[in-house]
């Protein structure tokens, strides 16, 4: 740190970001000298979308306010989703539970102490319809956070959107669909990379033909930032991930400008402020160049990073579980100031159980307030232009690309992921975090300072064990009254489809429609495909 730029600031005050980049204690017109506004800033809703990706942004018309729920059952979680559309939710996001992400109904031995905990057990059409039963489809957007059998949750909800009378082509919503990052950090994968990279690019051309208003895949960060990857590696492994994707549906015959307006993005946004607002203005102008200078698109909206922001998990302490109200609300504020699409705002009780419907509400005001009190979205990018803002974004941006340019040199994504090299690089970040906390080096409050011994637990959401064993005998009475020979008769059409080389969704959704289960669905998809087994 120089004199001229710390003044009596002593040396040994260095001070960096999660990603490691220093700050300085001021920032002036000589951080920004080889700085052009009109190539890196531009405006709001033209490339290279540093500022945004709507001319007015919230001006026009605030972000999404989509609350994240799935509890339990399908009638539990119904109820969950009027509560919050009563409350002014303007979208909805399902968490499904790990049976569910992983292809298993809930009767199976697998299944056993998971049903209905992380979210809410889908095992049929039957589910699904109760899960939307009173919500007009043709009046919200739907958000659902699943990856290997996100194709078998889209259908569903396209069988259920018929049943209410609503052509595929009047419901929207984004399935998060990037199994990529499930292999890297999280692991509810089921299939190995090659087939399960079909079944993405085959939701890509059936959503193209049949429901144009769903994106069709929500990129997603969040979740190796969540496992310990720092602010830079999520947008680098992020932007990786959607390279190959992009690249795995050019192979497979689409036009890039096709089926690049429907890609969408999705981020966590962490407790060190300005840097997740640069961090997204850096994602924003990183993709656009990507679109532009790698695929050669030439539709504008086909580089528009757009996204949804969730605020962290990994943020909420179990300990003062109140404070997680404050940093919620600073986190929401960066992913605003950052220009996000749409935002889940965590509850203050995560940390320690499913949210309560208090703590929902909550979140969800947090948002509110942030929306209609704060002023902040009066005005498109309102830190842009700033000396430290603009510095750090072309710092993230920087960083991000070299990474990029590390992951090309391994062969792509896929093969930084097959060879460890990824995870390698989460769990060592994640590792110095957690070292760092434990030093005392980064603060925690209530944590590792300002600690209470005498705290009074909040009232926790418990799960209704009877509800769970119900929801198993709903799959089995499912089972006994449906006609099994049609049920078996598209499994086998299922089956043969994986075989070959034809549009699995096609097949899948006839099989869901004769009332086959999830499980079985994804059973004829395992009889072909096998099981991914990780190496590393």
């Amino acid at each position: 740190m120089s004199a001229e730029r710390g003044g009596s600031e002593a040396v040994e005050d260095r001070r960096v970001t999660d990603a490691g980049i220093e700050i300085r204690p001021v920032y002036g017109p000589e951080d920004l000298e080889a700085f052009d506004p009109d190539r890196d800033l531009g405006v709001p809703g033209s490339p290279p979308f540093t500022r945004g990706v709507y001319p007015t942004m919230y001006r026009g018309r605030l972000w999404t306010m989509r609350q994240y729920a799935g509890m339990g059952t399908a009638r539990e979680t119904n109820a969950r989703f009027h509560y919050l559309l009563d409350r002014g939710q303007t979208g909805l996001s399902i968490a499904f539970d790990l049976p569910t992400q992983m292809g298993y109904d809930s009767d199976h031995p697998r299944a056993e102490g998971e049903v209905g905990k992380t979210g809410v057990a889908i095992d049929s059409i039957e589910d699904m319809r109760t899960l939307m039963d009173g919500i007009p489809l043709d009046q919200v957007t739907t958000s659902m956070t699943i990856n290997a059998t996100a194709a078998i949750l889209l259908l569903l909800y396209e069988l259920v959107a018929e049943e209410q009378g609503v052509p595929p082509t009047a419901i929207g919503g984004t399935v998060q669909n990037d199994i990529l990052k499930e292999y890297a950090a999280r692991g509810t994968y089921v299939y190995p990379p090659k087939p399960s990279m079909r079944l993405i690019t085959d939701l890509f051309a059936y959503c193209r033909q049949n429901i144009p208003r769903w994106n069709t895949i929500s990129i997603s960060g969040y979740h190796m930032r969540e496992a310990g990857a720092t602010a830079v590696q999520e947008v680098a492994f992020t932007l990786a991930n959607a390279v190959a994707y992009v690249q795995a549906a050019l192979d497979a015959g689409l036009a890039v400008d096709d089926f690049g307006p429907r890609l969408s993005f999705f981020f966590a946004c962490h407790m060190n402020f300005f840097e997740e607002v640069a961090k997204f203005r850096a994602a924003r102008r990183l993709w656009a160049r990507i679109m532009t200078e790698r695929f050669g698109s030439s539709d504008p909206r086909s580089g528009m990073l757009r996204f949804h922001t969730q605020t962290g998990g990994a943020t909420l302490t179990a300990q003062q579980p109140e404070n997680n109200i404050v940093r919620t609300a600073l986190e929401a504020m960066a992913a605003v100031l950052g220009g996000t699409q749409s935002l889940h705002t965590n509850s203050f009780d995560e940390a320690l159980a499913l949210p309560t419907e208090r703590a929902a509400k909550i979140a969800l005001r947090t948002q509110q307030i942030l929306g209609y009190e704060t002023g902040i979205a009066d005005t498109a990018d309102p830190l842009g232009g700033s000396y430290f803002v603009e510095t750090l974004t072309n710092d993230v941006e920087e960083r991000a690309w070299q990474y990029i340019e590390k992951i090309d040199g391994i062969g792509g994504a896929v093969a930084a992921i097959e060879a460890g090299w990824i995870q390698d690089e989460i769990h060592e970040s994640a590792f110095r975090i957690q070292q760092q906390v434990e030093a005392g080096d980064r603060v925690v409050v209530g944590v590792n300072r300002y600690r209470e011994d005498d705290e009074i637990p909040p009232e926790l959401l418990r799960m209704d064990d009877a509800e769970v064993e119900a929801q198993k005998e709903r799959v089995r009475d499912l089972r006994r009254r449906r006609d099994q020979g049609k049920v078996e008769e598209a499994l086998a059409g299922v089956a043969d489809a994986a075989r070959g080389t034809g549009n699995l969704l096609h097949p899948m959704k006839e099989a869901l429609r004769a009332e086959a289960t999830l499980g079985e669905v994804s059973d004829a998809l395992r009889e072909v495909f096998g099981e991914y087994r990780p190496t590393h």
